[in-house]
């Protein structure tokens, strides 16, 4: 029983803490929460939470604030994620749904997760190992110029502008393009985009000896959309909120600064997390202050989540460890799940 009341105390202590960023006294918890004890009781959990290591002193005051151990404790017992209203989800599900492509998603994803939790937002691109080719198109744009696009199964699309010597007008290199185009699908469609990059070149051959140069400069042009893999890539939004909150951070939020701005540490970051959320069994994964590998984000906390039908990528927040984990893991789980079904859709 003593050590049930000591949670309910630790929880109330963290949740006080978060909400007021002041340091919370044994009588400010009697005044807000209905803990059916007495004030000596109440001093008496403090301190043994205190030498546990659950929570400390900043100060000479009667106040307390949680350490990185008293927030792991109180994520670990969370025994639900609190999830978002229907009205939250539905605008959550339609600002994402009107996305108009790849870069959009992306875009839209950490905007809005910024937003929902006040904290910096971090999403990876999803991956193309395991992405495969939806479909390509060629489109004479004026006279000698045309757009080549190639449309991947998770969503991605990729847009490239290629300049050739001959008129694309007349409607015999039209007839082309459209017999270049339905060649490339035959041969690539379906297959993997290191199995396209080696599938394109034989397409050539395909191709009437007087226009091949012209379908040499389109093949290349696709295989370079292709061999360009963007997954090694991360998006940002809402960096603004760390200065917002610049006395949470122990010295200066010049680290976490630095940190953001090396983004294969956030990719090595976010597939660390992803790994833990998969051995775990849960969709959420949360690191605390100095559980970051990361000398940067050790004053930090990071809440991520994986998306897409390989759960191969990572999206989540980074913010201070005074954080709301309970909103902000629900905001990430929900985000995360309609991300991957409006990839999926794509």
């Amino acid at each position: 029983m003593s050590e049930e009341r000591r949670q309910h105390v630790l929880r109330a202590i963290v949740q006080d803490y978060v909400a007021t960023s002041e340091p919370v006294g044994s009588k400010a918890l009697l005044d807000r929460h209905r803990l059916g004890v007495s004030a000596a009781t109440v001093r008496n959990d403090m301190a043994v939470l205190e030498e546990e290591g659950l929570i400390t002193a900043p100060h000479t005051s009667a106040g307390r604030v949680p350490t990185d151990a008293g927030y792991r404790a109180f994520v670990d017992r969370l025994n639900e994620i609190k999830p978002m209203s229907r009205a939250e989800r539905a605008a959550v599900q339609t600002f994402l749904a009107q996305a108009v492509d790849l870069d959009d998603v992306v875009d839209r994803t950490v905007r809005l997760m910024s937003s929902l939790t006040n904290q910096v937002a971090v999403m990876q691109y999803p991956s193309l190992n395991p992405a495969t080719i939806r479909h390509t198109e060629l489109v004479s744009l004026d006279g000698d110029r045309l757009m080549a696009v190639v449309i991947l199964s998770n969503g991605r699309v990729e847009q490239r502008i290629v300049q050739v010597d001959v008129d694309l007008v007349t409607e015999a290199r039209q007839q082309l393009l459209r017999t270049l185009r339905d060649r490339v699908n035959e041969a690539v469609a379906g297959a993997t985009w290191s199995e396209g990059i080696r599938l394109l070149p034989a397409v050539i051959d395909r191709i009437a000896p007087e226009h091949r140069e012209t379908a040499g400069l389109v093949i290349a042009v696709l295989a370079d959309a292709l061999a360009q893999q963007r997954e090694e890539r991360v998006a940002l939004a809402g960096t603004a909120h760390l200065a917002r909150s610049v006395s949470d951070f122990p010295m200066t939020i010049g680290p976490v600064l630095e940190a953001l701005e090396e983004h294969v540490v956030l990719l090595r970051l976010l597939g660390q997390m992803s790994q833990t959320s998969s051995a775990s069994g849960d969709s959420v994964a949360v690191r605390i202050g100095a559980e970051n590998t990361v000398d940067g984000l050790r004053g930090a906390s990071v809440v991520s989540s994986t998306y897409g039908a390989d759960s191969t990528a990572g999206l989540g927040v980074l913010g201070p460890t005074r954080m709301d984990y309970p909103s902000t893991m629900a905001a990430v789980r929900a985000v995360a799940r309609y991300v991957s079904e409006i990839l999926d859709q794509r």
